[in-house]
């Protein structure tokens, strides 16, 4: 009987470097500039040379967006010194303009069917499934122009290195929003509109720190009620305000 040959130890193999691991913390974002191919359709939306745009990972709103700059020029800069170029500017407005439209788009694919202003599109659209052509009007109605309810901007003080833009519903409903920090760095100046810029020099949106804007009392985004500091009792009338906000 032949004695069995003994194989040959493996070589020890490396351990495989973690996609995001030059990417931590606040850089953490460079991992979707650099190769946004090795991301989910569910997590990246698009991109092309010169922007990626994802999902945020931490979301605010029903719907939240970034927009990812890839000029390597401009993604380490902070916007109000990348936005006093006036060309990157009209690139970056340019596709903030489209990404808008795929924000509002979402939030009729979400909240169409139980908007009152939505109500005689979506009855038209199931008509049409249903194949009922004398239901079927010539034209679809507009409907809601959930365009209205996107916001797109950045942070007076980002909390991420790479430059990103903010395309967020008005809402402020997303289950990430935690604290009074998050709820006031979309509901006050800290929260600069993207077509705000270019900021001039004594804005003082440029001085976000000294003006206090985090620290402000939290106040409702649609009604206007002063919470103060009750971050809890500000989330529980956010529900309530966001079921009346999608049945418009």
């Amino acid at each position: 009987m032949n004695p069995r040959q003994k194989r040959a130890a493996s070589p020890p193999t490396e351990p495989k470097p973690s996609r995001l691991k030059p990417f931590k913390n606040r850089d953490s974002l460079g991992a979707y500039i650099k190769d946004p191919e090795s991301f989910s359709a569910s997590t990246v939306i698009s991109h092309s040379p010169e922007f990626v745009v994802i999902h945020d990972l931490y979301p605010k709103s029903a719907v939240h967006l970034l927009i990812l700059p890839r000029d390597p020029q401009k993604f380490f800069q902070h916007p109000f010194v990348a936005f006093e170029d006036a060309s990157f500017l009209d690139s970056v407005r340019q596709e903030a303009a489209r990404v808008q439209k795929q924000a509002a788009s979402e939030l009729r694919r979400k909240f169409g069917k139980v908007s009152a202003l939505d109500r005689k599109r979506s009855e038209a659209l199931d008509a049409d499934d249903d194949g009922d052509a004398d239901t079927v009007p010539d034209e679809l109605p507009e409907g809601r122009d959930w365009g209205k309810e996107i916001m797109c901007g950045i942070h007076a003080n980002p909390s991420m290195n790479h430059l990103h833009i903010h395309v967020i519903s008005v809402d402020r409903c997303g289950h990430s929003l935690r604290h009074r920090k998050h709820y006031n760095s979309f509901s006050t100046p800290f929260f600069v509109e993207l077509d705000a810029f270019p900021l001039a020099e004594d804005d003082k949106r440029r001085h976000p720190a000294r003006e206090g804007y985090l620290k402000s009392d939290l106040k409702c985004w649609r009604c206007g009620r002063n919470f103060g500091n009750k971050f809890t009792q500000l989330k529980a009338h956010l529900e309530e305000e966001f079921e009346e906000w999608k049945r418009i």
